[in-house]
């Protein structure tokens, strides 16, 4: 089949507070990803790939508007907690244009299964901001086996009704997933399916522990529990349904002429594999922003491509506004960049410049070719990259000239962007009395 002239069906796969190094194909230290590692060999992966946010729903913001997250107030939550439920400011404005919207108007059908994390109804919705279908939690984590949130709340949806379904979350997700494709193929417009994983998110439970979700009702973020064995499992069980979703493509006749992307929202959390990054979850260093990115799409990548391109989240919104031939809103300009030049080429690279700001200890970064800019605690550092990828060796006090122009650059950007609000909240679930730092 001649899929030139065709436009593609879009798939974005988010992982949530998977680690950089967790995946056999980035140097994972267990096998608990075959399929994501046959879909980067059958495409291409990203080595220098970031999240717009080292924390959740900043990044989920910068995904659907295609925008950096600090202008809309909602995101400057870090991050939206379920003490915002019933809020009428902390969440995404229904009326801003966003990546499910635009190609909505442009005849794609659209549908979010898994983790909204952008506000709760009656005030927000994925219904109200261009999604036909939801299946999912709104809320940042919920329990796999009962589906309630931190405050005990129930927290699974279908459309906008609380919905009651037995299973184990992440089998729930890739089930309805596999569910679409095999609707979608039955008609003739191309989709955008957003498949939001709350895998390998906190609490730690697999889908054989069911019976730890009445030990960890009190606090999800499971603080006495977890270990690296159930946190691979859990990332096993993702990569089963992604399994899962890829065969009904194939048996559907839809893979060729799918552009499908994998990623996660921030670094990594307490169990992750970050090597050699040092940082994680909450952290502006790289283990906190550096992330895998996967694409694949077999009518226009060519299998096996390796790409050092510096990207972010809001990029990849682009990419698939300019995959499917749609333009952005001309009262919302695009921050994100198309990075289908990459993708026909992955020898192709450009300058991307990509800025950070955290209200959590004052962080700040630029990555800037090779060159990092970093604040954290009011201290000011200078990192080589690709020479150190640990980020230990300062080069601030050698370089003062290159340092001082990096922040002057980073410090310009801040001034285009609205100020972290006074009442913007950071959310920590856990601190050094729970376990040393790292």
């Amino acid at each position: 089949m001649n899929h030139k002239n065709q436009r593609p069906n879009l798939i974005f796969i988010m992982a949530d507070d998977l680690g950089y190094a967790d995946l056999g194909c980035y140097g994972g230290r267990a096998p608990v990803s075959p399929v994501l590692d046959r879909l980067a060999a059958a495409g291409i992966k990203f080595t220098q790939g970031y999240a717009n946010s080292p924390v959740c729903s900043p990044t989920r913001f910068a995904l659907i508007t295609g925008r950096y997250q600090y202008r809309l107030r909602g995101a400057a939550e870090e991050p939206i907690n379920s003490k915002s439920r019933g809020s009428s400011t902390l969440g995404l404005p229904t009326e801003h244009p966003t990546l499910p919207s635009l190609l909505k108007d442009a005849g794609y059908r659209t549908a979010l299964i898994g983790k909204w994390h952008l506000g709760y109804p009656p005030h927000f919705g994925p219904l109200r901001s261009g999604y036909e279908e939801f299946f999912g939690p709104m809320s940042g984590g919920v329990d796999y086996f009962t589906h309630c949130a931190s405050t005990g709340a129930h927290d699974l949806w279908l459309g906008e009704e609380e919905h009651v379904e037995p299973g184990y979350l992440t089998d729930l997700l890739s089930q309805r997933s596999v569910d679409y494709v095999d609707r979608m193929a039955k008609q003739d417009a191309p989709f955008l399916l957003s498949l939001h994983y709350t895998a390998p998110h906190w609490p730690w439970e697999t889908r054989d522990d069911e019976a730890l979700a009445q030990e960890v009702k009190d606090n999800l973020f499971h603080l006495h529990g977890g270990n690296i064995h159930s946190y691979r499992r859990m990332i096993e069980h993702m990569d089963e349904g992604i399994g899962q979703l890829v065969a009904a493509l194939k048996r559907n006749g839809q893979l060729e002429n799918t552009l499908l992307v994998f990623t996660s929202d921030n670094g990594g959390e307490r169990f992750s594999d970050n090597w050699p990054l040092v940082g994680g979850k909450m952290d502006l260093t790289e283990g906190g922003i550096r992330v895998p990115w996967i694409a694949h799409w077999p009518a226009r990548i060519a299998a096996g491509g390796v790409s050092e391109q510096h990207c972010m989240t809001m990029d990849w919104s682009a990419t698939f506004l300019a995959a499917a031939g749609v333009a952005a809103d001309p009262g919302h300009p695009l921050d994100g960049v198309s990075l289908l030049p990459v993708l026909d080429d992955a020898a192709h690279r450009f300058e991307r410049p990509l800025y950070w700001r955290m209200n959590h200890r004052g962080q700040r970064a630029l990555r800037r070719g090779d060159w990092k800019y970093l604040r954290v605690d009011g201290t000011d550092y200078l990192f080589n990259v690709p020479a150190d990828e640990r980020e230990r060796a300062n080069h601030a006090a050698r370089e003062p000239q290159r340092l001082a122009q990096l922040r002057a650059d980073w410090e310009a950007w801040n001034e285009t962007m609205p100020a972290i609000p006074t009442d913007a909240t950071v959310s920590l679930g856990y601190g050094a009395k729970d376990m040393p730092q790292r």
